[in-house]
């Protein structure tokens, strides 16, 4: 996947005319990702690396809050929480450590744009942990990275190091004052942990499990103290708006969505990849600039924020992919990742195959989440082997009421988005299961990797 976002980053800059869709692209943090060394000090520098930083330190810390605050950044971790916001909650004058914790535990099936980011352009993140820690007056910075990623993890601890070695990290930065050191740790790759409380735990060497709430991270998260939890994208996206400003930055994507952000784009598409874009692009346009669909087929359904987003279908091609448009529309922007599946793809067979990922990596902390996903599965299995019952479909729709927004977490809530839509928008295809005729797509002919099978010389 590395490959493919560094060859998509450099295809997004290529400079077109006229109404060519690339056009729209608006490559900042993929910029160079396709240049040699892109990961470096010395590159990350000749784009202008770390001049934000000096300009936020010329600033006091609640001027940089504003700024950020003014400029519209959102979280690009799901939710869509303003970023400059969330800094504003942290208490000043409480005599307590703050910290800054980086979300890197990039694990929603259909995501890939944190982990390449930090493959190509780790400074940008370091650079903006530094303003962020400015901001919100802390010295202690982590980032939680998913532990499996071992070639990234590298990749992050020789960039912090740079940092360190050039002044950017460690005592009085630049002169400024600022202490600030920053610790890379290795998460142990389970898929709760990206849920903010339950990382906060694990980060502090325990088993990672939700928190109630409140108490908010804001005034007793890691370690019971002032803590603010943002994600990869959310803090890289900070030095390039305090380097070019504000105004620039609103001047891409929609009034209450503003700005650029990375699109995962896979799937039964021709060039699958990383496409940096303002918010509020339609899939329709992305899909023309990848190539559309693999050729020959059709696009049946996709997930505008991965698995754990209400699924769309062909009739929402020209939804604004920004969180105003996508929520209007009935589904949430998420991660912005738009797994994309034709019409050889059984619906049913998806969204149990999603289900099963639920269910494994539930917790156990709550009985709804715990109970409900396992019986979903359950129920499931049944339908797409034809061996339902009537009736199985109302039980399904039930359980993941009962799941939907009485768990600890959001993760209930992600289990449950998929069994609705795909019940919206598909029940004929669920009933055929049910019915007696089975499941039109045969699962041994499915054509999901052929493409890419026979592009790399693998045999079916």
């Amino acid at each position: 996947m590395m490959t493919v976002a560094a060859e998509h980053g450099g295809a997004s800059r290529r400079e077109t005319g006229g109404d060519h869709p690339e056009k729209l692209l608006t490559p900042v943090l993929s910029a160079f990702w396709d240049q040699s060394a892109s990961w470096t000090l010395e590159t990350y520098r000749r784009h202008e690396g770390y001049e934000g930083l000096r300009k936020a330190l010329a600033m006091s810390p609640d001027d940089v809050i504003a700024y950020i605050k003014d400029s519209g950044l959102r979280g690009r971790g799901g939710a869509g929480f303003p970023t400059g916001m969330k800094w504003q909650f942290i208490p000043q004058g409480d005599g307590k450590p703050h910290y800054l914790v980086v979300n890197a535990d990039e694990s929603e099936p259909g995501t890939c744009k944190d982990i390449p980011l930090l493959f190509a352009n780790p400074h940008s993140l370091i650079e903006g942990i530094v303003i962020a820690c400015h901001a919100i007056r802390s010295n202690h910075a982590f980032i939680y990275l998913r532990g499996e990623v071992v070639p990234v993890l590298r990749r992050l601890h020789e960039a912090v190091r740079e940092a360190y070695a050039a002044g950017f990290l460690g005592k009085n930065i630049l002169g400024s004052g600022l202490d600030l050191d920053v610790i890379v740790h290795a998460g142990a790759g389970a898929y709760i942990c990206g849920e903010e409380t339950a990382l906060l735990d694990s980060l502090e060497g325990r088993r990672g499990q939700p928190r109630l709430r409140p108490p908010f991270p804001a005034v007793a998260g890691l370690y019971a103290c002032p803590t603010v939890v943002n994600n990869v994208e959310s803090i890289a996206s900070v030095p390039a708006i305090m380097n070019r400003g504000k105004d620039w930055f609103r001047s891409m994507g929609s009034e209450k969505s503003p700005g650029f952000t990375l699109y995962s784009l896979s799937g039964h598409v021709a060039n699958p990849g990383q496409y940096e874009a303002p918010l509020g692009i339609t899939l329709r346009q992305l899909l023309d600039m990848s190539g559309g669909m693999r050729r020959g087929h059709r696009l049946k359904f996709w997930t505008p924020g991965g698995s754990s987003t209400p699924m769309f279908t062909d009739e929402h091609l020209d939804v604004p992919l920004d969180y105003e448009g996508v929520g209007a529309a009935g589904s949430m922007l998420g991660t912005k990742a738009l797994q994309c599946f034709d019409e050889t793809t059984c619906v049913v067979r998806a969204v149990t195959r999603w289900t099963e990922f639920y269910a494994h990596e539930s917790c156990g902390k709550c009985t709804p989440c715990r109970e409900g996903t396992y019986w979903l599965v359950q129920l499931l299995r049944d339908i797409e082997a034809g061996k339902g019952r009537p009736g199985d479909l109302d039980k399904i729709d039930d359980i993941a009421d009962n799941i939907n927004g009485k768990s600890f977490c959001a993760l209930g809530d992600g289990a449950a988005s998929p069994i609705f839509s795909s019940l919206k928008y598909f029940r004929e295809e669920y009933e055929q299961h049910l019915n007696g005729r089975g499941c039109p797509f045969d699962p041994a002919r499915s054509t999901l990797w052929a493409d890419n099978d026979a592009h790399l010389g693998v045999k079916a």
